[in-house]
């Protein structure tokens, strides 16, 4: 008697997620640590960046006399370095900022990246800043456009999504923004890439301390939180996000 042999179970495909972010130096300052963190697991990570901060976010690029396009050129290259050293892909969607203008066109190609990568995590920034009307814009056209992906009716390619969880990273001036630091994720593995990732965007340099402080602050607030018997190191990076919409659990933790 022969006996088949069983097929072979088809491996789930890795988990993903999605970080949209307006400006090119966004999402290293402010969600390094989780990319990174996301990237180390063999989870795949796409990065969705609307504008290289060419206008608002280069003035040492600026002051030097160069062109528009070659500040384009600069920030982009920068970015593509940071994404790579996290472990992730970056695309560029040029659209322009100070002001970046939400429009139907920039959130419609954000539901063809979200159909085409299937998040189970979206990252982006919070719904307010009144420092920087570009953030709020993105994360506005973040949230309208998984609601437009989960549609089978949206006539974009792909199939349609479910609900993944969104988390909004931590802005410049917390205490302007609303932003509560109600969820503080544990980078100290993977710091050292984060930090290398913010030392590829030179135009930038005067926030490499500013966000490496920040991240040993928020380690000490994890560490006061998570109790004192976890076995964690004396020096703890962490990130802090909020969370729009409610967690799902089968028990509370």
């Amino acid at each position: 008697m022969t006996h088949d042999k069983a097929p072979e179970p088809i491996p789930a495909p890795p988990r993903s997620t999605l970080v949209i972010t307006a400006h090119a130096g966004d999402f290293v300052w402010r969600a390094g640590g989780a990319i990174a963190l996301a990237a180390s697991r063999g989870e795949r990570v796409t990065i969705a960046c609307l504008t290289y901060g060419e206008r608002g976010e280069s003035a040492k690029a600026w002051r030097q006399g160069r062109t528009l396009e070659e500040i384009k050129g600069i920030r982009r290259e920068e970015a593509e370095k940071a994404a790579a050293t996290l472990g992730a892909e970056v695309v560029f969607f040029d659209a322009g900022d100070y002001p970046l203008l939400a429009t139907p066109e920039l959130t419609d190609r954000l539901v063809g990246i979200y159909r085409k990568t299937q998040p189970d995590v979206v990252l982006t920034h919070p719904l307010d800043d009144p420092y920087n009307g570009d953030h709020p814009a993105a994360a506005r056209m973040a949230l309208d456009a998984r609601v437009l992906a989960q549609a089978i009716g949206y006539p974009a390619e792909g199939e349609v999504i479910g609900a993944p969880p969104v988390f909004f990273f931590e802005p410049h001036q917390p205490e302007m923004c609303g932003f509560k630091p109600e969820v503080l994720l544990d980078i100290t593995e993977v710091w050292e890439t984060k930090r290398r990732a913010m030392e590829c965007l030179a135009a930038q340099q005067h926030l490499w301390d500013y966000y490496t402080d920040l991240a040993v602050r928020r380690g000490v607030q994890l560490k006061r939180n998570a109790g004192p018997n976890l076995g964690l190191p004396h020096t703890t990076y962490a990130e802090a996000y909020m969370r729009p919409y409610p967690q799902i659990a089968r028990e509370l933790a």
